[in-house]
């Protein structure tokens, strides 16, 4: 049974008192999944062929500096049927060496906010990075990191359709909706990848440093959500 919603707002810190979800992600890809040279993805009639494919080429990827700290390139976790998509910065430490984004603290964060909306972690949630390899030091992924990346989310989202993608954090912004505008300018508006609609948000390791802002996050996620409803369904195959 899920929490009753006061009890979630808490979590999010959208009341005085603020506490961290404790709970286990659910709807964890497999190690190979989780791991993977930005050139053009070949096409297959079968998605999950597909996958394997991108998912080697993550792992195997060498374009750009970051491959050569990192312990594992690290693609996604969750629901390849999604309605969401959530699409976060890059790895950090703890995500470097688990191969799984937000699994850090800045990971029960997110996983509160989902579950504020009655959202759970792999239940029609996709969750994905900018860049697949961890910064040195957790550092912001720069432009040119974030191009040689571009090709793998890309292709992500091909492959998943998401109803809506909600993109957390400038880098995330930047990639999905180009060019390089605050998030206080993009937050608050209906914008579209390729005729799917994106809503701005903060990242939650902002939230984190900067609690007041975890209410404009609600806002943000409510927004989402209404956009969501209005949306129609699609059809798909399913891998």
């Amino acid at each position: 049974m899920m929490p009753n919603r006061d009890s979630l707002l808490a979590e999010m810190g959208i009341t005085p008192r603020w506490r961290l979800r404790n709970e286990e992600p659910v709807g964890e890809l497999s190690q190979g999944d989780a791991v993977a040279t930005p050139s053009p993805v070949e096409s297959s009639p079968d998605l999950g062929t597909q996958w394997l494919v991108l998912a080697k080429q993550v792992a195997d990827c060498r374009a750009c500096v970051l491959c050569k700290q990192r312990t594992q390139a690290v693609l996604g976790v969750g629901d390849r049927n999604p309605d969401w998509l959530f699409v976060g910065e890059g790895p950090g430490a703890e995500e470097d060496v688990k191969g799984e984004p937000f699994v850090g603290q800045a990971g029960k964060l997110l996983d509160a906010m989902l579950a504020a909306i009655e959202l759970r972690r792999g239940e029609k949630v996709y969750i994905a990075n900018a860049v697949k390899c961890r910064p040195p030091g957790n550092r912001t992924p720069g432009s040119d990191e974030l191009a040689a990346c571009h090709p793998f989310l890309e292709k992500q989202i091909e492959l998943l359709r998401p109803r809506i993608i909600v993109v957390l954090g400038r880098p995330a912004a930047a990639t999905v909706l180009g060019g390089d505008r605050a998030i206080s300018a993009l937050r608050g508006h209906r914008h579209e990848y390729r005729g799917i609609p994106v809503v701005v948000t903060y990242h939650p390791a902002y939230l984190l440093r900067n609690l007041p802002d975890k209410a404009k996050a609600w806002e943000d996620l409510l927004f989402a959500r209404r956009i969501l409803a209005e949306e129609p369904g699609r059809e798909r195959q399913i891998p």
